[in-house]
């Protein structure tokens, strides 16, 4: 896994192994940055349900601001906090573990581009989505 391209392109990215890691492929990623990349520079960007943090750091990368990177899970915390440091990216960003709600429920911040990627099938989407919107900016992109 790698970054595709701005500041940090070709810079090698870890994740966690196992079975509940999906992270997402580069030809997917190429396709969702391509339809958003008039939208990055200097975008507020959260990366909820971080994993590897791969998706928030491609933003940084391509010209966001600032990102935050939220997950319930120490180990991914531990792996996004690693790749920050790699890419270069942590003074413009916030790594945070907790939950997706417990989050939604204590920030202030309000976001231009939001990237969510839950565990499948457990109705998550469903209960964060109308959370979410309150914190995205007119505008924003989930």
């Amino acid at each position: 896994m790698r970054v595709i391209t701005g500041s940090a392109r070709g810079r090698r990215l870890h994740t966690l192994e196992g079975m509940d890691v999906r992270p997402t492929t580069d030809k997917v990623k190429e396709a969702m940055f391509s339809a958003i990349q008039f939208q990055l520079p200097g975008a507020q960007v959260l990366d909820l349900f971080a994993g590897s943090g791969q998706l928030g750091i491609e933003a940084l990368s391509r010209g966001a601001a600032h990102g935050v990177f939220v997950d319930q899970s120490s180990r991914s915390i531990a792996v996004v906090r690693e790749n920050l440091e790699t890419t270069g990216f942590t003074d413009v960003s916030a790594v945070v573990l907790k939950s997706q709600m417990d989050f939604l429920r204590t920030t202030d911040q309000r976001f231009d581009i939001a990237f969510l990627d839950p565990p499948y099938g457990k109705g998550i989407l469903e209960e964060t989505l109308p959370v979410l919107s309150e914190y995205m900016n007119p505008g924003g992109i989930v």
